[in-house]
């Protein structure tokens, strides 16, 4: 099994199941022009947060890094009439790339960016009484993502959904030794669900047109 292949069989799949898309496809091309790491969802996975974010009845999503907004897209197509996105986003740049984005996809009223560090944002949403969201998605700096749930638990409620990306590191999170701080947050962000009795959780390994990773989904049940 090759990248090749697995890009291959996701196009069969996108090509049947999620197809082209204006706005999104122009959020990827934007993004790209302006230089930002090509590392958003892929569009299979994109419309999995989607399709969970509406399993859920999602009402109000918190996101945990912004980059582009492309799967800012993908969640805020997901709430109701009324609902709402906040997403937390460091990088000036990044975010108004997002902002224009969204924008053009007519989302722009469902959608809230919040720039500047999560972990100085998020005790920001506490105190100004945001939440409980309905769906929390984590995909921002690694070594954080162990304070990302402490506050993604602050900030929802008994049936809330928590889904953190990129949890395999090409592997590697099996990797006691690793001395990669990305590592090394993933598999403390890991045990400290596991050992969470408010959460029920499982990971899935996933390849693809973007490589070899996978998802976290922990759901809050106390």
């Amino acid at each position: 099994m090759t990248l090749a292949q697995w890009t291959e069989v996701d196009d069969y799949f996108n090509g049947l199941l999620v197809g082209p898309d204006e706005a999104l496809d122009a959020a990827v091309e934007v993004s790209n022009k302006a230089g930002l790491p090509a590392i958003q969802a892929a569009a299979n996975q994109g419309k999995l947060l989607n399709l969970l974010a509406r399993l859920q009845g999602a009402r109000a999503v918190l996101e945990i890094g912004t980059l582009g907004g492309y799967s800012t897209i993908w969640l805020a197509r997901a709430l109701p009439e009324g609902g709402r996105v906040v997403t937390l986003e460091f990088d000036p740049e990044c975010a108004e790339v997002a902002r224009g984005n969204i924008e053009r996809a007519g989302l722009a009223d469902v959608v809230e960016i919040r720039v500047g560090r999560a972990l100085e944002t998020l005790p920001e949403l506490a105190e100004e009484g945001y939440g409980p969201f309905d769906v929390v998605f984590i995909d921002a700096d690694k070594p954080s993502n162990p304070d990302y749930l402490a506050w993604s638990l602050k900030l929802t409620r008994p049936g809330s959904l928590i889904v953190a990306d990129n949890v395999v590191r090409d592997g590697e999170v099996v990797d006691a030794d690793s001395t990669d701080p990305k590592v090394q947050g993933m598999r403390r962000f890991t045990e400290l669900v596991a050992a969470e009795p408010m959460l029920s959780a499982t990971a899935l390994q996933i390849v693809g047109a973007k490589g070899y990773d996978g998802l976290l989904m922990a759901l809050v049940t106390a």
